[in-house]
């Protein structure tokens, strides 16, 4: 055994002990622990479901309606105040009992979490709501408080809550937890004070909504052909505790009808096991006709296009004559499905495809075929939106501690711990002295201690794998400083990019281990993926995702023929700056990608922007502290001219070259473009067309004629603010997130009232969406 393998035995001596001196010194802690997270999981064990009535003084039982036990949030929440809605907005309401009079607040810390453990266990699926009554609780007549809603580490929605709104809000999520523990977390976005009422968490046994990969976002669960006002039918009703609305913007073309007969739930081999009132009730067309039509606006903002599954509940409510039969087909977004016949009383699911949005609608209709002799029927349907939700950072909240942990450790337990580890430590300093004395080579320099921490966390590929995936490095696509990128395909199918590190590279080891280890803790829908990497002696390569597209650079050029257009730029522009925000703001500590352009914006098959190269990125210990370095950062035209001047690196640096960025996709102009007297800077160029206000001739001339002049100058004002000669004139990613989502929403309700009405059976429009209740 050497002795960089006894050194690092001793070190694992010294973490096991320090582990075993805080466990006996917190023992009681701990034991008090336990018995609360007894009472919390004998509760749920009853029902599956956990219900917090947030701000609650005390436990209660809804004995009037649902029979539901409600607790209050102190056993899941440290922080928070309590507090109560102005009395005007008080209401004991069907379903929700008073759970919606009360509420917790967070005026301090930037993100405040639930902590759920249900008894079930990590890789279940789970049912989760929240809900949001702000009920002037504080007299104030907000006109608007805005607030982020996470899901752990990963963003769920944006909170929107008004005074006018005399309802209240709900958002859903069904997600494929792969922990034991659950947050539910609220951050404070500046706009006011975060607030919760209510928190449901729904063990979902043997559910066919379940989904492994990606969460499912409930947009819309309609129960249609009720007679009653929008009212809700939910839990224990529903043993999945889905919220169904009646009447939801029905039209004067379609008719009610409905039975008071029994229809098997139990006994039916519906998975799917509907609420009986909600099947006892349908749809039909009116008149004769043989059609019904619906449409639903399901993509907004950062995620116009979403992909999303659709439920169509069929029951047969009417009895037919003899020989009759009722037969139809759907047809969702063009695509049709074979035609379908209903059996009296027998609940029927259809279960969608994967489809996405086409210009954010989900359009279907049911159609009845020629041999059918009824018109078509539907009881119930639901739209669900896929949303990827592993895509955050898994380290955040070790980096960046989620709520005040309960039961800490005491002052005695510290100061023991701190005794033991420091008669340890002296003692593997000791150890190590004597081995250097002894002319052991042990080296503690941070790429070894890179290499172990890189041993541990991922899976390698070897060297003759490398070459394999790459097909011996047939099929270059792409070069860098690191070296040349290779097409790879491996085992599974995945198509990756395979990046080697030339022998001339100059980016070496150092570098190499820096990026790899970057690249396995900062995890983000918008941040190129690694895979994998080889480190073998002379041979390392890193293996990335594969974009399909390529870079934006390339897609920016003139004689590409596939053109981006006007909402492609807008919406790359969002996705890029998603990733940036992140890496700023949702890492601790926040990190500083130095060398923001083009070439470094990848594009999937879908044009989902990811940001990519990592190699030269710092990461800085605290968010206000800049950085002094000698080593060159940045590519000519995006380099921070403050970091050019003094050496000072820090995020604002990345925000100057994002404002650089976005120019080039306004205008389709380089950062650099040639004349015949040398290269002009963008800005330069820009700059007298903005005084003249001539924003015609900025927009890149293949976009003529599609781009909304108001979006136009909105983006370009965005893109005008990061670029200040001094950084402290300069915004921060997240502003220029928000700014840049209400550009892309701009362009998107230009486009609609450009396309002018479309007739339709059935519009369920955006102001009975599903969290706005």
């Amino acid at each position: 055994m050497d002795g960089g393998q006894i050194l690092l035995s001793y070190i694992k001596v010294w973490v096991v002990l320090l582990l075993l001196s805080a466990t006996f010194q917190n023992s009681k802690l701990a034991a008090k622990n336990t018995e609360q997270d007894k009472k919390r999981k004998l509760a749920e064990e009853n029902s599956g479901l956990i219900s917090i009535d947030c701000g609650a003084e005390e436990d209660y039982r809804d004995n009037e309606d649902t029979g539901i036990s409600y607790k209050t949030d102190k056993d899941f929440i440290s922080t928070g105040k309590n507090k109560v809605v102005a009395p005007e907005y008080s209401s004991t309401t069907r379903y929700y009992g008073k759970m919606l009079n009360s509420l917790r607040i967070f005026p301090e810390g930037k993100m405040n979490c639930y902590t759920l453990k249900p008894s079930q266990g990590k890789n279940q699926n789970y049912y989760v709501r929240a809900f949001f009554h702000y009920g002037n609780y504080d007299s104030k007549n907000h006109t608007q408080i805005k607030f982020d809603l996470y899901f752990g580490v990963n963003y769920w929605d944006t909170v929107k809550e008004t005074i006018e709104n005399k309802y209240w809000l709900t958002y859903e999520i069904i997600h494929y937890s792969v922990t034991d523990t659950i947050y539910v977390c609220l951050v404070n976005t500046g706009s006011g004070v975060p607030f919760i009422n209510g928190l449901d968490l729904l063990f979902l046994k043997d559910s066919p909504y379940g989904s492994m990969n990606r969460s499912l976002i409930p947009r819309v669960q309609a129960d249609l052909g009720g007679h009653q006002p929008p009212a809700t039918n939910r839990y224990p009703d529903d043993v999945y505790a889905r919220i169904w609305w009646l009447n939801i913007n029905l039209t004067d073309s379609v008719s009610n009808i409905s039975t008071k007969a029994n229809i098997d739930i139990q006994g039916s081999d519906n998975p799917c096991r509907l609420p009986v009132d909600v099947l006892r009730t349908a749809v039909q067309p009116r008149n004769g006709l043989n059609s019904l039509s619906y449409s639903y606006k399901i993509g907004y903002g950062d995620n116009p296009t979403p992909e999303f599954l659709v439920f169509f509940h069929f029951a047969e409510i009417e009895q037919s004559a003899p020989g009759e039969r009722r037969e139809f087909t759907i047809t969702l977004n063009d695509l049709e499905y074979e035609p379908f016949t209903l059996e009296y009383l027998k609940p029927l699911t259809i279960r969608s495809n994967l489809s996405r949005a086409q210009e954010g609608l989900v359009r279907f209709s049911i159609n009845a075929t020629l041999r059918s002799d009824l018109p078509p029927i539907l009881n119930a349907f639901e739209i669900f939106e896929l949303r990827s939700l592993l895509d955050g950072n898994p380290d955040l909240c070790k980096m960046n501690t989620c709520e005040k942990k309960q039961g800490s450790f005491s002052v005695p337990v510290i100061a023991s711990v701190i005794s033991v580890s420091v008669l340890l430590l002296l003692s593997i300093i000791t150890i190590f002295w004597r081995l250097k004395r002894g002319r052991l080579n042990v080296s503690l320099s941070s790429s070894v201690g890179l290499s172990l921490s890189l041993k541990s966390k991922n899976q390698p590929f070897t060297y003759t794998e490398i070459v394999s995936i790459t097909n011996n490095f047939q099929t270059i696509i792409g070069e860098g400083g690191f070296g040349k990128v290779y097409l790879g395909n491996l085992n599974d199918g995945r198509q990756v990019a395979v990046k080697l590190l030339s022998q001339s590279s100059r980016q070496g080891y150092k570098e190499f281990l820096a990026e790899v280890q970057l690249l396995m803790i900062v995890h983000h829908r918008n941040l190129v993926s690694l895979v994998g990497y080889c480190n073998e002696k002379e041979n390392m390569a890193l293996v990335y995702e594969y974009m399909a597209n390529g870079n934006l650079k390339d897609q920016l050029l003139e004689n590409n023929t596939n053109m981006l257009n006007w909402r492609a730029r807008l919406q790359i522009a969002v996705d890029a700056a998603q990733g940036l925000e992140y890496l700023h703001n949702g890492c601790r500590p926040p990190i500083v990608h130095r060398d923001l352009k083009s070439s470094n914006i990848l594009l999937t098959e879908n044009l989902q922007a990811k940001i990519a190269d990592f190699g030269l990125s710092k990461a800085f210990a605290n968010e206000g502290d800049s950085h002094v370095t000698t080593v060159p950062a940045g590519t000519p035209g995006y380099i921070d001219p403050e970091f050019r001047a003094s050496g000072n690196l820090n995020k604002k640096s990345d925000v100057y070259s994002f404002g650089i960025l976005l120019c080039e996709l306004i205008t389709g102009q380089p950062p650099l473009i040639r004349g015949h007297q040398g290269h002009t800077h963008i800005l330069q160029w820009v700059s007298p067309l903005v005084e003249r206000g001539d924003i015609q001739s900025i927009i890149d001339p293949r976009l003529q004629g599609e781009v909304n002049t108001n979006c136009a100058w909105k983006a370009l004002e965005i893109a005008l603010s990061c670029v200040p000669p001094t950084s402290i004139q300069r915004p921060d990613m997240s502003d220029i997130l928000g700014e840049l989502k209400e550009c892309l929403a701009m362009e998107m309700s230009s486009e609609i009232s450009m396309r002018g009405s479309v007739e339709m059976s059935l519009v369920l429009g955006t102001d009975m969406a599903p969290n706005l209740r």
